[in-house]
C-alpha cells in the first residue's frame, strides 16, 4: 500500500508532560513516528510530529483520520494549545502555501496603510487567521496570522504595498522554522552604531572626504571591499594611537540597540558583530553590551602611531559570511537558526547564508537581496520579526532597572 505522511504541529504554554500526553492518545492508532521536531522558547512549546500509515486513513482500535484528529484536538484544548493537522496529500501544498506571519511595522501605522495590506492579501485568495498587536512603541507592529497564501508571491505584493504606504513588512513561514531563531549576527557601522569608524578616525586625520567617497563606492558595491578598505586605511598612516580612545568616546549606539541585545540575551539568544570596522573599537561595544562573539579588522600600530596597514586576515563581504558559519558551529546553532542584520554590499554573503536575512535601512542592493527590509530608525523593531511582543523588551527593562524605552 502507498505511505502516507501527517503532520502535526501544537503550540502553547509549555508544561511537563506535554510530549508524552500527546504520544500516548497517538499509540491508539495505527501510525508510527517519521520525524519529531520540538523547541521550547521562553516557555512557549512548539512540538511537530510527522506521522506515516498505510491506506487510505489510519483506521484500527481508535477508529480513522477524524478520529485521530478529534482526540488530538481534545487533548490539545485540555492542555490549552493550539494544534493544526496537514494531511499526506496535501503537506506539499502546505508548505508552499501553508501558514505565514505578515509582520507590518509603521510610525506612525495609518489605516491606509492595514487596508492596502490586508487588501492585497484577500487578492490572493488568503485568509487572515488572527491579528495581534506586537507593540505600540517606538513603533506600531501589528501581526497577522494568514495562511493560503503562497510565500515568495505575497512577499512580492506586499512588497510594493508596503513601498506605497512607507511601512516595512515581512513575510514569514510559521511554525518551527520561524520560532527557533537563536543565533543574531549584525553588522556594526550605520547598523549597531549611527556612524562609519573610518570615517571618524578619516576626520581627525583630515582625510575625510576622500575616504567617504571611497567608503560610498564600497557600501554600493562599486569596489571591492578589501581593496577599498586597504586604500582608506592607508590614508590614516601616522594617526596618534590616542586618537583611538578620542573615537571610542564618538560612538553612538542606533536607537533601541541596547534594548535589542538586552532581550535577546535575556531570551538566551546569542548576539555577534561582524564588522569591516576595526577591533580597538569593536571589543570596547563587546564588553559593554556583553555581546557573545565578534570579528573584526586590526588596524597596525607601531611605536604609539598607525602605519596605514591592517594585520591578519580582512573581514571583507565573503569574510563576514564565514565568521558567520564560525559562530554558528561555536554556539552549536544550525545556520537556519541564525539571523543576520546589514546595511552595505559587503553584508550580503551573511545575509544570504543566514536563516533570515535582514536588511535595516540599507542600500537598495541589500533590500533587494535580503528576505526583509527594516525602515524605521530603531533597531528594537527587529525583535517584533522575530515574534518577540513589547512585554518581553518592558520586561527585560524591569530586570535592568531601565525606565525609558527605545535606548
Amino acid at each position: 500500500m502507498n505511505q502516507r505522511t501527517l503532520l502535526i504541529t501544537l503550540t502553547g504554554p509549555d508544561r511537563p508532560g506535554v510530549t508524552s500526553r500527546l504520544f500516548s492518545v497517538l499509540a491508539a492508532f495505527p501510525v508510527v513516528v517519521a520525524d519529531v521536531e520540538q523547541v521550547v522558547i521562553r516557555g512557549r512549546l512548539t512540538l511537530g510530529i510527522l506521522l506515516a500509515y498505510s491506506g487510505a486513513t489510519p483506521s484500527g482500535t481508535g477508529g480513522t483520520l477524524g478520529a485521530l484528529w478529534t482526540a488530538v484536538e481534545r487533548t490539545a484544548g485540555d492542555l490549552g494549545m493550539e494544534v493544526e493537522l496537514s494531511t499526506g496529500s496535501d503537506l506539499q501544498e502546505k508548505r508552499r502555501r501553508g501558514r505565514l506571519h505578515v509582520t507590518v511595522l509603521g510610525a506612525p501605522l495609518r489605516p491606509a496603510a492595514m487596508a492596502g495590506i490586508t487588501g492585497r492579501i484577500a487578492a490572493a485568495g488568503a485568509n487572515i487567521d488572527r491579528i495581534e498587536r506586537l507593540s505600540h512603541y517606538p513603533v506600531t507592529c501589528i501581526e497577522l496570522a494568514v495562511s493560503g497564501a503562497d510565500p515568495g508571491a505575497l512577499r512580492a505584493e506586499l512588497a510594493v504595498e508596503a513601498h506605497a504606504q512607507r511601512v516595512d513588512v515581512a513575510v514569514q513561514r510559521s511554525g518551527l522554522h520561524r520560532r527557533a531563531k537563536r543565533l543574531i549576527v549584525m553588522d556594526v557601522d550605520s547598523t549597531l552604531i549611527q556612524a562609519e569608524v573610518i570615517e571618524l578616525l578619516a576626520a581627525h586625520a583630515g582625510c575625510l572626504e576622500e575616504v567617504a567617497r571611497v567608503t560610498e563606492e564600497a557600501m554600493r558595491g562599486e569596489i571591492d571591499f578589501a581593496e577599498s578598505l586597504r586604500r582608506r586605511v592607508a590614508l590614516l598612516e601616522g594617526l596618534p594611537q590616542e586618537t583611538l580612545e578620542k573615537v571610542r568616546g564618538e560612538l553612538v549606539l542606533t536607537p533601541g540597540a541596547r534594548t535589542l541585545v538586552r532581550t535577546l540575551k535575556r531570551l538566551d539568544y546569542r548576539f555577534a558583530i561582524v564588522s569591516g570596522g576595526f577591533t580597538q573599537l569593536t571589543d570596547a561595544l563587546v564588553e559593554s553590551l556583553g555581546i557573545d562573539y565578534s570579528a573584526a579588522n586590526t588596524l597596525e600600530i607601531v611605536d604609539g602611531v598607525l602605519t596605514g596597514r591592517v594585520v591578519g586576515e580582512i573581514v571583507d563581504r565573503p569574510g563576514k559570511a564565514r565568521a558567520l558559519e564560525r559562530f554558528a558551529r561555536e554556539a552549536d546553532i544550525p545556520i537556519s537558526q541564525t539571523v543576520a542584520i546589514g546595511d552595505g554590499a559587503n553584508d550580503l554573503d551573511m545575509i544570504a547564508a543566514a536563516g533570515l536575512g535582514i536588511a535595516f535601512n540599507a542600500k537598495p542592493v541589500v533590500r533587494q537581496a535580503a528576505d526583509t527590509a527594516v525602515n524605521v530608525p530603531y533597531l528594537d523593531s527587529i525583535l517584533y520579526l522575530l515574534g518577540i511582543p513589547r512585554a518581553e523588551v518592558e520586561a527585560a527593562d524591569a530586570e535592568d532597572g531601565v525606565t525609558s524605552a527605545g535606548e
